[in-house]
């Protein structure tokens, strides 16, 4: 097996009100469209992975829970539903990767400090390979980092379990 996926965790609406979108939101979708471009025209699976909190903010089949307007799921697309920062824990991707012969994904998506890093580190745990493109990913500000310092960390940090590479180089590769 050498298949790849790209995982596009939580691109949803809630993620870009004005005023409290997540951190570099025009640079973040830009980089998140190419690669998906990208990544559509050599027929790479597209997997969008959309994270429900049941009671708040992403509720199912609310404005906010929705992908954000820049993504169409197109015929050949698998979206998968979860409601844990994990994109495994207790959902079908684990076998829908499987069931496609996969065993290398590129993560990219919201937010980095948890849903990012806890997919990122339960993929390795599964035995896939991983590509992380490290400016294809953010977070917020909190009230100890900023949301660059909480990026640029786990960047490094994430290299324990994965490739990281830039949007321009993992489109390049593609070339």
């Amino acid at each position: 097996m050498n298949s790849t996926a790209l995982l596009l965790i939580d691109v949803q609406n809630g993620m870009f009100h004005r005023g409290s979108s997540v951190y570099q939101d025009a640079r973040l979708l830009y980089n998140l469209k190419k690669i998906t471009a990208s990544a559509k025209s050599e027929r790479i699976p597209v997997y969008y992975i959309q994270h429900e909190t049941i009671g708040k903010h992403l509720k199912r089949n609310t404005v906010d829970w929705q992908l954000h307007p820049f993504f169409t799921i197109e015929r050949d697309d698998e979206v998968i539903y979860k409601t844990t920062p994990d994109a495994f824990h207790l959902t079908r991707l684990e076998e829908k990767l499987y069931s496609k012969n996969i065993d290398h994904l590129v993560i990219s998506g919201i937010q980095t400090e948890l849903c990012v890093d806890s997919t990122c580190r339960s993929a390795y745990n599964k035995g896939f390979s991983i590509s992380l493109i490290e400016d294809a990913h953010s977070t917020w500000d909190t009230s100890l980092l900023n949301a660059k310092k909480i990026i640029q960390h786990h960047n490094q940090t994430l290299q324990w379990f994965a490739n990281t590479i830039s949007t321009d180089q993992f489109v390049d590769r593609l070339r």
